[in-house]
């Protein structure tokens, strides 16, 4: 017989009322949690969700002006930058789809250049930042002929061993707040011909090493280089503004270069512009697929036209390859190009040692000075031949005859332009007698704004095509890339100028 112990009644019913209690407490603990746990996710995640998503420009080669243009997403992200010249984050752009657009502008508006840029005869008076500066630094894989403008020690060092002074930077910087300072709302710069004008400002700004990460003037470069860009996918790489055939090889060749230079620092900096090699590529192809018969390229980039093309011209194209060269991107038959190219380079050079406007023309000067022999001179310096005669003539003709005097006819700035880097990549003796002639004139003629005066003094102009006379912004941009040779060339034997 066993016994055994049985609940009453109403103990069993307290039993289960308690067991009902317990489960319903249970289920709503763990509700809460999932909640819980609910709004710490919605945390961590909803905002990049919600996040607006700027507006940008859509281009592909065969799309019509009054076509929809369609918004693609972009992300940003946020990078540990290099030590200077910016400070330590900022702002990355990203884009996550390998979509046919540019960076975000409102957009793009291409103006018809200005009919009096330039003259009937040489429209192109020249410009850009003509080459690439000294080894050292510490900007990664960035070419080390590109590296010393990218550090203030550095730059501030190479500028005073070379003949510079402190006044060259503070010259240098208040150029670039000026150029900052008039930049268009949709990244251009104007002034006639806005393709060669704004490729002038955004080399000006790398000539510095001011990037899109740069914390000062980051926003204004980034928003110089999508507006070449947008304006290369526009029109399947070509970067004009006009139909008019003299200016085409000027502005494509400089706003080309440009974009070279562009593409190298935003490559090695893990800067990402979306369409910026796309572009780039096909633009530096077109160069070398366009070159004239002659070895030269001709207006309206002809090929077999009778003039055969001129060394004002050559020299840009020749300048704008060699960014492209840097880039690591893939171009057809380059080496091939510039050694035709070179050769009509060395065809221009006349028996004084000057180098004229064309092989058959002459120094195209109204006082018979071959303003052109800095060009001829850095065509073959930016591709390592630096010690041929024709580089040695040239200088010897330079140190001997050049002349540099602001409020007079000479005071051909686009001539100047040239000379200075090809002579601080000479280096010794000839370079510091440059310099001293060209040196103080430039830094005593900058106006306070920033912007540099109109030379001449009233007088016409001893050289080519004198239209920065009455282009602020040409001609202020032509002397900042006269004051920023110091970090850009390795003087002596010219070694740095690749």
């Amino acid at each position: 017989m066993s016994l055994h112990a049985q609940l009453s009644p109403e103990a069993q019913a307290r039993l289960q009322a308690q067991r009902r209690a317990s489960t319903v407490s249970s289920i709503v603990i763990s509700l809460l949690v999932i909640v819980l746990i609910g709004l710490i996710l919605a945390f961590i995640f909803l905002p990049p969700l919600l996040k607006e998503t700027p507006q940008i420009v859509s281009y592909s080669s065969s799309v019509n002006d009054d076509q929809k243009l369609e918004a693609k997403k972009l992300t940003n992200s946020v990078e540990r930058k290099p030590s200077a010249p910016s400070s330590s984050m900022a702002k990355v752009i990203a884009a996550n789809t390998t979509s046919p657009t540019a960076v975000p502008v409102p957009e793009v508006d291409v103006p018809e250049p200005s009919t009096d840029f330039g003259d009937g005869d040489d429209f192109g008076d020249g410009w850009g930042s003509g080459g690439d500066g000294g080894g050292g630094g510490g900007f990664g894989n960035i070419p080390a002929t590109m590296r010393k403008r990218c550090s203030k020690e550095d730059r501030m060092q190479r500028l005073l061993e070379n003949g510079g002074t402190e006044k060259c930077e503070d010259a240098v910087v208040k150029g670039l707040d000026w150029l900052q300072s008039t930049q268009n709302a949709d990244g251009s710069w104007s002034g006639g011909n806005t393709a060669a004008m704004t490729g002038f400002a955004v080399l000006a700004f790398l000539g510095h090493c001011e990037t899109p990460l740069s914390e000062k003037y980051g926003d204004t470069v980034l928003k110089g280089m999508t507006w070449l860009v947008n304006l290369g996918m526009k029109q399947n790489g070509r970067l004009t503004t006009g139909a008019e055939p003299n200016p085409q090889p000027y502005e494509h060749a400089i706003a080309t270069y440009a974009l070279g230079e562009s593409s190298t620092f935003c490559k090695q900096l893990n800067i990402n512009v979306p369409n910026l090699f796309e572009v780039t590529q096909k633009a530096g192809q077109y160069i070398i697929d366009n070159q004239h018969k002659s070895g030269g390229w001709d207006y309206g980039y002809k090929e077999d036209s009778a003039r055969g093309g001129d060394l004002s011209v050559a020299a840009w194209q020749i300048q704008a390859l060699k960014a492209c060269k840097h880039t690591g991107l893939d171009f057809r038959n380059m080496k091939g190009c510039v050694n035709k190219a070179l050769d009509y380079v060395e065809e221009c050079q006349k028996s004084n040692g000057g180098f004229g406007y064309s092989p058959k023309g002459g120094a195209h000067s109204p006082n018979g000075y071959h303003t052109l022999t800095g060009a001829g001179m850095l065509s073959f310096q930016m591709w390592d031949k630096a010690s041929v005669g024709a580089v040695r003539k040239g200088a010897k003709y330079v140190t001997e005859e050049s002349k540099f005097d602001y409020d007079t006819a000479d005071s051909d700035l686009y001539g100047h332009y040239y000379e200075a880097q090809a002579m601080i990549a000479r280096g010794g003796e000839q370079w510091e007698k440059y310099n001293a002639m060209f040196r103080d004139e430039l830094l005593d003629n900058q106006n306070g704004d920033g912007s540099w005066k109109a030379p001449g003094g009233g007088q016409k102009i001893n050289g080519v095509a004198t239209s920065y006379v009455g282009n602020a912004h040409y001609r202020t941009c032509l002397a900042i890339f006269m004051l920023e040779v110091y970090y850009r060339f390795l003087p002596g034997t010219g070694a740095g100028v690749k």
